[in-house]
């Protein structure tokens, strides 16, 4: 059965779309930007910071679904700019040191709201 995952930990949806999709011991994590749940806005004007952000909105959700970061298995990665892959990636290995998911990352033309990074998350139990 479908499970929508909504909290208010993390940037409500700015579309047609849910913060995260939980089905047969699977969630799937819309892309997450850099939006700063609480005042609504990208704060973080830097790769890292930014990232830190993801980071945050996308621990919020798998908490909210009863996840942790040990249950990730893919992660997509959306970058504004592939120079800023290192920056990224800085904090990324943070979240993911041992038995890390699979993950592919992209540069594309623009992101929403001018933001540098995005990240989708796929977990499952």
């Amino acid at each position: 059965m479908k499970r929508i995952i909504n909290t208010s930990n993390a940037p409500a949806a700015i579309g047609p779309y849910s913060q995260a999709v939980e089905i047969n011991g699977t969630l799937y994590i819309s892309g997450q930007i850099p939006i700063h749940p609480r005042v609504g806005k990208i704060e973080a004007t830097d790769i890292s910071t930014q990232t830190e952000q993801v980071f945050a909105n996308i621990n919020a959700i798998l908490t909210e679904a009863g996840y942790t970061f040990a249950d990730v298995v893919k992660s997509t990665v959306f970058l504004s700019d592939i120079a800023d892959f290192a920056g990224m990636n800085d904090v990324y290995k943070k979240y993911y040191q041992a038995e890390c998911p699979a993950r592919s990352a992209f540069a594309v033309k623009a992101l929403p709201l001018g933001a540098l990074v995005e990240i989708e998350t796929i977990a499952a139990k």
